[in-house]
């Protein structure tokens, strides 16, 4: 993963928790950002431009205005949001300035990146930072989020970024140093996994839930998250905020933590497909029998409304859905070419059955999810 001075510049995005970036006490660790700064410098030394995905601003803004623990409401939340984003702000320009390193602040929401050309204005102005030489720091704009468009977790995010930025590699520093075969809170005989070349059922079965009182996302939201970069062609990592200079230890080729690599010789993916993964939540899914699951995986097909079993959710044509296969993981993710109501009623049925039903006929001899607007995950 080492650069070179002479070769070109790699970036990296680092994703920091919550419970990473506060410690027990409530109080913003300045000694973890004046040392992620420190090691912001040498990347730069070694070739690699670093952008910051920062969790912390409600839980730098709770004690701040009050609150002896996270509140529950969602104008508290807000609240604690806009105190705790100043305070974080300041902190990253304050350790970075005495590095000579500039900082930008970044806010995104899913309004934002929903809208495909919110999506790509956001990607320039991403790059165009980086170019500059700044460290962005991004963060979900969780002063005017409500449920309806937000991201839900920063994990998802960081993954959002590193595919607007074209990273090389995406590291999450978290409270627990890599992937395991159970919860090892709970588990005593939990084995670590150093490496993950392909992100089963059996690893996201393996995914235990957060056990931080600060934070908001778990090891199943890290591994989706790293499932779509492997997609994307991405290496991801899961390591422990507290393992010393990690992001520079990576840098130079070093194992730290978990390695989820993308599969070798994977194609590119299209820039509007990995809009498609990442910049709206799914709207609703669809189940699909063997050969459905057949056909887009391995033949790169549309999916036709024949090989639909169930559909899930009230959705309109264009919406993101979740493709998945019969014992209900998730295979792909693409745009809607019906309703809700419309596929209900062509699940299952033939195309010449469907051109002879007058409800149904504006479906005839189109696919359900054109393969043009369809992302199969690695």
């Amino acid at each position: 993963m080492a650069a070179s001075a002479s070769s070109p510049a790699k970036t990296m995005v680092v994703k920091i928790g919550s419970s990473t970036l506060v410690g027990p006490d409530r109080a913003l660790r300045r000694d973890f950002i004046a040392d992620l700064a420190a090691q912001a410098d040498e990347l730069a030394g070694l070739g690699w431009r670093l952008v910051v995905v920062s969790s912390g601003a409600i839980a730098c803004g709770a004690p701040v205005l009050g609150f002896g623990s996270r509140p529950a409401d969602m104008p508290s939340l807000q609240a604690c949001a806009s105190v705790g984003q100043c305070v974080l702000s300041a902190a990253y320009d304050e350790e970075f300035r005495v590095r000579g390193l500039l900082t930008s602040l970044v806010l995104l929401t899913r309004q934002d990146t929903a809208r495909r050309t919110s999506y790509l204005h956001a990607r320039d102005a991403l790059g165009r930072l980086v170019e500059l030489g700044v460290v962005p720091v991004v963060n979900e704009n969780d002063t005017v989020t409500v449920d309806e468009i937000r991201f839900g977790d920063n994990d998802t995010l960081a993954a959002l970024v590193s595919c607007l930025v074209s990273a090389d590699l995406c590291v999450t520093l978290s409270d627990i140093d890599g992937l395991y075969t159970a919860n090892p809170a709970l588990d005593p005989d939990a084995r670590f996994i150093p490496r993950v070349d392909r992100i089963d059922a059996g690893i996201i079965a393996s995914a235990g839930d957060s056990t931080t009182s600060v934070g908001t996302g778990g090891m199943i939201t890290k591994i989706r998250a790293s499932r779509i970069l492997m997609t994307a062609g991405i290496a991801s990592v899961i390591c422990s905020g507290a393992e010393p200079r990690a992001l520079v230890r990576l840098a130079r080729g070093e194992s730290v933590g978990t390695l989820f690599a993308p599969p070798a010789g994977r194609l590119d993916i299209a820039p509007r497909k990995l809009w498609i993964a990442l910049g709206d939540s799914a709207h609703g899914a669809v189940t699909v029998d063997a050969g459905a699951v057949r056909a887009i995986v391995e033949g790169g097909s549309s999916l036709l409304p024949v090989g639909i079993t169930a559909v899930e959710g009230d959705f309109r044509a264009g919406a993101t859905l979740d493709v998945r296969d019969p014992d209900g993981f998730t295979v792909a993710r693409g745009l809607a070419q019906a309703g809700s109501d419309e596929l209900r009623l062509a699940a299952g049925r033939h195309q010449d059955e469907i051109a002879s039903n007058r409800l149904l006929a504006a479906l005839a001899g189109r696919p359900a999810i054109h393969r043009d607007e369809l992302i199969v995950f690695a």
